[in-house]
């Protein structure tokens, strides 16, 4: 029989939380047991190598409304998400991290604000960002800034994965077919009424990253070719403008042949090769960024493995026919001899 369904899905992926769980832990059950509403904390294990498994498990006996879906292998903080929603029961699905950046507390007021208003969507909204770098409050907002000039996406500058979602917002979701899902863009895209919560963002309550430069920039990388062509308008701008320094370099070439005023100018040709080598070079990167993600939506790998469900453990495993007929042969050969 299928599992009933809560009001609220707290949503957390965790990968090598062991340090912050604890903490997490203890500013999230007091805020949830005053919600006054039935929930359930779904903790998304993405893989971990340290003791955050083990730890689930104990919390898992110590918290009724805790959840825990193990993924097989790491497979991201986006993939941790969507496994999360996929799996999620609440009317209302909000989904948080562990390091305790994003405050639970909010979670009482993305609530009110979604039942208060009627919308599918509440972000959370970070209107103090003075604990990030100056170098990421910069790249964040250039980069929200440009999705928003190449696509049609209305994304919030300072939103990025602390958002509450309603029923039919996370269904849409879980309907779409791409695999590799940026969800601080697939949601706006979605345009569901939407509202925002505010609230300032903390440090890092313990343990590391685990979005380093490296992660940061294949996210960026897959929000824009994920959702504007803009980039390869640019690459066939780009030869077209190359196209044009061709004919002029040519016109010069004659004109200047005609004159009598032809010199061996190996600098001029050096710099011109080069730029139409890197011309070139950055069109085919475009291109071939493309095509990669056709490739990998062709081939429809899915973007992660689920290992066990606590709650599918937990669950009656159901009497099918054909289990009712062989046990009632069993019993009729057992009777018989």
């Amino acid at each position: 029989m299928p599992a009933a369904p809560v009001d609220l899905s707290v949503v957390v992926p965790m990968y090598n939380e062991q340090e912050v769980l604890p903490l997490f832990v203890e500013r999230l059950r007091p805020v949830a047991e005053a919600w006054g509403v039935t929930y359930e904390v779904l903790c998304v294990d993405d893989g971990s190598t340290d003791a955050t498994p083990v730890l689930l498990q104990r919390l898992r006996r110590e918290w009724d409304a805790v959840r825990v879906v193990r993924l097989r292998a790491n497979a991201g903080h986006q993939a941790a998400i969507s496994a999360g929603l996929a799996r999620a029961r609440g009317a209302y699905v909000v989904t948080i991290d562990a390091d305790l950046q994003d405050p639970p507390e909010t979670i009482g007021e993305m609530l009110h604000v979604a039942r208060e208003q009627h919308v599918d969507v509440v972000y959370g909204v970070r209107e103090d960002r003075s604990s990030d770098t100056a170098f990421k409050r910069v790249t964040a907002r250039a980069f929200y800034r440009s999705i928003r000039a190449l696509s049609d996406v209305d994304a919030h500058v300072d939103a990025g994965d602390f958002r509450m979602m309603s029923r039919a917002t996370v269904d849409a979701v879980n309907s779409l077919p791409e695999s590799n899902r940026v969800l601080r863009l697939v949601v706006p895209a979605l345009g569901f009424p939407s509202a925002s919560a505010g609230y300032r963002r903390a440090p890092r309550a313990a343990g590391d990253s685990k979005y380093p430069l490296g992660k940061m920039l294949r996210l960026s990388i897959d929000g824009v070719t994920g959702f504007s062509i803009a980039p390869l308008r640019f690459a066939t701008w780009l030869g077209l403008l190359g196209g044009v320094a061709a004919l002029v370099v040519l016109l010069y070439a004659v004109v200047a042949m005609l004159l009598g005023n032809t010199l061996p100018g190996w600098t001029s040709t050096v710099v011109i090769v080069s730029a139409v080598g890197a011309v070139q070079l950055l069109a085919l990167g475009i291109l071939g960024e493309y095509v990669g993600r056709t490739y990998s939506a062709l081939q429809a790998r899915p973007a992660y493995f689920v290992a066990h469900d606590s709650l599918e453990l937990e669950m009656p495993t159901p009497v099918t026919d054909d289990d009712a007929d062989a046990a009632f042969d069993r019993v009729v050969s057992q009777t018989r001899t």
